[in-house]
């Protein structure tokens, strides 16, 4: 297919990870670059200036590089020497060099390669999730599929009701190839991501400064990681922001950002500015692109990356949190992932894992 330039579009961000992944082409420190790679990479810092480094991580720059203001928490984490991700015996010598990337076969059919190794979904699990912090007047429902394959844990999150009461029942045990041509699509998003995380662990990947989110209330852990996030955003940006969350509009708020507040819900944020549906809209009159890992699970994550053009696309995900790792550099310009278990499911100590994009 052609966009409106005549330049060819890459496949689907989802289909072409999948791709890669069975032709044994995934690598930790060399993510999917077939996207559009002009984009502006937003840099990562560690606050800690003691803080061990890596050689091959980028260069520090704007993300932490100021003392966390009055009342926020998040503290970046010392990764203990960043080792290298243990080797994986069940990945192909040629693992990591370019090759002939198959592509998947049609939802709910048999692929044209098959994924390496015979990992399976040891567990699956759904969270119906509903929120409302202390001291707002609005909330969020949702529902998360998570499975696990090996020592990782992929999710995707989706509205309540889409997915079917016996869907879970049926995933266990199946093999992560079979699940990544299942018909729903938030199977293959969380089979990919248990798979990717499992592959490469975010704790254990060169790229990945991890900032942890101190025990507290909900509202207080909200808080400390809209603000983390928030410093992903280039400064001085108007920031559509696409799957809205009021303690990120908060955080961009304390930061002097002005913002576009987009979500298929729409309706209006807890201060009643109006929420538009139409995410084209919100990013043409915006600098810069802050969008929820939803964006993948609900089939939107492909038409924003290519709207985004030029402009800097920074993600929050819970959804795909290993997925999004491998467009860093190219639709991605930087990353807060952040896998199972959730802030929202612990009062205890949590940890988000930041990444940049090439150039940084």
């Amino acid at each position: 297919m052609l966009s409106t330039t005549g330049a060819r579009r890459p496949a689907p961000a989802l289909d072409r990870i999948i791709a890669r992944a069975r032709a044994g082409a995934l690598h930790p420190e060399h993510p999917d670059r077939t996207g559009d790679s002009s984009r502006t990479a937003v840099p990562v810092r560690a606050e800690n200036p003691e803080q061990q480094r890596n050689p091959a991580l980028p260069a520090r720059s704007e993300l932490l590089g100021r003392p966390n203001p009055p009342g926020d928490p998040a503290v970046p984490v010392t990764p203990p020497g960043n080792p290298e991700p243990p080797g994986n015996p069940e990945r192909p010598e040629n693992a990591g060099q370019p090759g002939t990337l198959e592509q998947p076969g049609t939802p709910g059919q048999p692929g044209t390669a098959k994924l390496p190794g015979d990992a399976t979904a040891s567990v699956a699990f759904r969270t119906d999730q509903a929120v409302r912090h202390a001291g707002r007047r609005s909330g969020y429902v949702n529902t998360v599929l998570s499975l696990r394959v090996g020592a990782a844990v992929g999710s995707c999150a989706t509205e309540p009701g889409e997915l079917p009461d016996d869907l879970v029942g049926d995933l266990v045990g199946r093999d992560v190839d079979a699940l990544l041509d299942h018909p729903v699509r938030a199977v293959r998003v969380a089979a990919l991501d248990a798979y990717l995380a499992n592959l490469a662990p975010h704790s254990a990947h060169p790229g990945s400064r991890p900032v942890r989110i101190p025990a507290g209330t909900s509202l207080e852990k909200s808080m400390a990681r809209a603000r983390a996030v928030a410093r992903l955003v280039p400064a001085g940006a108007r920031v559509a922001v696409i799957g809205v969350v009021n303690s990120l509009l908060v955080a961009l708020r304390e930061r002097g950002l002005d913002y576009a507040p987009c979500d298929l819900k729409g309706g209006r944020t807890e201060w009643g500015e109006p929420i538009t549906t139409d995410h084209a809209a919100a990013i043409e009159g915006c600098d810069a692109v802050l969008a929820s890992g939803m964006v993948l699970g609900n089939g939107t994550f492909d038409d924003i990356a290519e709207r985004c053009g030029t402009r800097p696309l920074v993600v929050f995900a819970q959804t795909g949190a290993a997925v999004f790792r491998e467009l860093l550099g190219a639709e991605v310009s930087a990353l807060s992932a952040e896998p199972y278990p959730f802030f929202w499911l612990s009062a205890e100590d949590t940890v988000l894992h930041h990444y940049a994009g090439s150039g940084a």
